[in-house]
């Protein structure tokens, strides 16, 4: 996959050095990047480095929550964490996503995209290395939020990076990079336990070997540190005017004027959807397990259940991103993932334990609207910075909104002593997440609906 990114890159660098050779014979000459020899191979070796980081930084940024789910009980005990902390913990995530992640525009903007990705790859590594050894509830709280802050700005920026290097490949590189990231999820929430084991039983040593990976993630971005500029769009540009297509005359202006994003109703209708998907994912991989144990399901079935579910996201994340930039409105994928998700609450209410793999995998399917959302961010700002401002707004806004639903679940449960009503606001919530999905899919960008304003 890394290699053919850089074949397509290098096929598309070759005649941009061709027409800038040509010019220099009626112009001064002006040496850029692209203009430099050898270009093309450094350009193709940079792209391969961008793939590489965008796998390896997807595979980090849900192990910090997922592996620590696997050893909740076990961290409880060795720090004597109350239960309410514990359920605290769980709050954290969503939390440091929306404050944090609002920053990373800012933060893009003044170091550049590559270098806040690696710094938060940073944040992570050492949020997870410290966490498991501080030696008190606070210090675990605080290391955790050190590795959730490397995750939130990572969030934010993985759009804005792929819009950037791959304009014309956002739906497969958005794949890509949702496959990963459901794959690290899937990974630590099956491993983790296993791991521990083979270590000794130690849970500091169970939480602290996803470090390692982390670590590992920082590599290939230290060489695109110093990558501040928008060359990639720069000289499409150049090339488009080298070829006298005027439509792209106006790219630049669009590029650097800011976006009065809460002017525009796509951006709010793509931040609630996105806040009821995480809203739905959150709860599944909260309760889910518990609900088929009380349905009778043993527990190490209902674990592997859930690993089902998470499962589910590895190839549908990589399908559902291509197919959604082949359409001109994202609606219809926004309303088979609602029916399916619909489909599994009902099966959850009326039969748990007799269809619990089929309403796994309905599920697993339903929470696919998470690589739908990141590929929307991507399809509808027409600029890198416009990418930035709406992901920034759409998943702060979302990770927001999310919050009160896994709470408010747990509340329900123990007030009702059942699953009744827990499933049946799950179900309620698919009814909205549907109808915004489908405004936040028209074929409109937020630069024009700001404009119009």
């Amino acid at each position: 996959m890394i290699g053919l990114m850089a074949r397509e890159e290098t096929r598309t660098v070759e005649p941009r050095t061709a027409m800038s050779s040509t010019e220099r014979g009626t112009a001064p000459a002006t040496h850029t990047p692209e203009t430099e020899p050898g270009a093309g191979r450094t350009r193709a070796w940079a792209t391969r480095l961008v793939v590489l980081g965008i796998v390896l930084s997807a595979l980090n940024l849900r192990p910090a929550i997922t592996s620590l789910g696997a050893l909740l009980e076990e961290v409880r005990d060795g720090l004597g964490m109350s239960g309410g902390v514990a359920g605290l913990l769980t709050s954290v995530p969503p939390l440091c996503f929306a404050v944090f992640g609002v920053t990373a525009p800012r933060l893009a903007r003044r170091f550049g995209p590559a270098a806040v990705v690696c710094a938060g790859m940073a944040a992570i590594t050492a949020g997870l290395l410290i966490r498991p050894f501080v030696g008190g509830t606070a210090g675990f709280l605080a290391a955790s939020a050190l590795a959730l802050m490397g995750i939130a700005v990572s969030n934010v920026l993985m759009p804005v990076i792929v819009k950037r290097w791959f304009p014309d490949r956002v739906g497969s590189m958005t794949g890509l990079y949702s496959m990963a990231l459901a794959l690290g999820t899937s990974l630590a929430a099956a491993v983790t336990v296993p791991l521990t084991d083979a270590m000794g039983g130690s849970w500091r040593s169970g939480l602290a070997v996803w470090a390692v990976i982390a670590g590992a993630a920082v590599l290939p971005w230290l060489p695109l540190v110093r990558d501040r500029g928008s060359a990639p769009e720069q000289a499409q540009d150049r090339r488009a005017k080298a070829q006298h297509a005027p439509v792209a005359q106006h790219k630049p202006v669009a590029q650097h004027a800011p976006v009065r994003i809460t002017r525009s109703r796509t951006a709010w209708a793509l931040a609630v959807f996105f806040g009821l998907q995480a809203t739905a994912a959150y709860i599944t991989m909260g309760w889910m397990p518990q609900i088929f144990r009380d349905a009778g399901v043993p527990a190490g079935t209902a674990g592997v259940l859930l690993a089902v579910t998470m499962v589910m996201g590895v190839p549908l994340a990589f399908v559902i991103p291509r197919v959604a930039t082949r359409l001109p409105q994202q609606g219809p994928i926004v309303l088979v993932l609602g029916v399916c998700g619909l489909a599994g609450y009902a099966g959850l209410y009326f039969a748990p334990a007799a269809g619990a793999w089929a309403w796994a995998v309905l599920l697993g399917v339903s929470n696919c609207a998470f690589p739908l959302a990141l590929t929307m961010v991507g399809m509808r700002a027409r600029s890198g910075p416009g990418v930035a401002q709406l992901s920034a707004f759409a998943q702060s806004t979302g990770y927001l909104i999310s919050i009160p639903g896994p709470l408010l679940v747990g509340v329900l449960y123990q007030q009702s002593g059942g699953w009744g009503l827990p499933i049946a606001l799950m179900a309620a919530l698919m009814v909205p997440q549907i109808v915004v999905g489908f405004l936040a899919g028209r074929d409109r960008t937020v630069e024009e609906e700001a404009a119009a304003r």
